[in-house]
């Protein structure tokens, strides 16, 4: 099908958030004179993806998200510390940041030249656009469509509403959601009324209740989805 407009998520289709997120930690437990464990890690890990899934229930803000997640991580430890303080620091080491998803720049470099591209991404405004600068990438986007700065998140039809109805000369039956997440891409698009892509690359088996339009291991499949 002959897409025109095509919304691209961030974080684990174009950018590798991981390998960022890895490396602004350890920069800041560092800096807080803390040794760099694997019950330190998992621990965060655990603090945050719970507070990430709250999130994107709607349960919490985004605002509490960010700044309680290193104070519930060091409580963990007997240490009481200003999470706020921590959160603008860790922020500050993830934006100097951007590991590119194989591909990546190759893909939107390609497809800029005969389509509309877009980011639509759940997070925090100032470090998303830092790091897609950081990567070179931000160059290919019309627009940048950040959940912080619209006050709602991935999967709430709300955000995708917002999405469509600021950028112009928009058609659904043109558009498609491109991510990598089955819960907020996906199940989002499909609320919204959208085609969407699945950007599948570590063979992760999903649950074919949410259905996607289109489920790739590559993103160079996407020259022939969209061409």
């Amino acid at each position: 099908m002959g897409y025109q407009i095509l919304l691209f998520d961030l974080d684990g289709t174009l950018l590798d958030f991981d390998a960022s997120e890895q490396a602004a930690l350890k920069k800041l437990f560092v800096s807080k004179g803390l040794n760099i464990t694997d019950d330190l890690i998992c621990t965060y890990e655990k603090v945050n993806n719970g507070l990430w899934r709250s999130y994107e229930n709607g349960e919490i803000a985004m605002s509490e998200l960010v700044n309680t997640r290193f104070f519930k991580t060091m409580k963990h430890f007997g240490m009481d510390i200003d999470g706020e303080a921590w959160e603008k620091e860790y922020r500050s080491y993830l934006g100097d940041y951007a590991f590119i998803v194989e591909g990546a720049d190759e893909i939107l470099k390609n497809l800029s030249v005969c389509h509309r591209i877009f980011a639509i991404t759940n997070g925090v405004g100032d470090t998303q656009k830092n790091r897609l600068k950081l990567a070179g990438l931000i160059d290919y986007f019309e627009d940048i469509f950040i959940s912080q700065l619209i006050g709602v998140q991935k999967p709430d039809i709300r955000f995708f509403e917002y999405v469509m109805n600021n950028i112009s000369d928009f058609n659904k039956e043109k558009s498609i959601v491109i991510g990598d997440s089955v819960i907020t891409d996906i199940r989002g698009g499909n609320n919204a009324g959208l085609d969407t892509c699945l950007v599948n690359t570590k063979g992760r088996v999903y649950d074919d209740s949410i259905v996607r339009t289109y489920e790739i291991s590559s993103l160079k499949e996407l020259y022939e989805i969209c061409s």
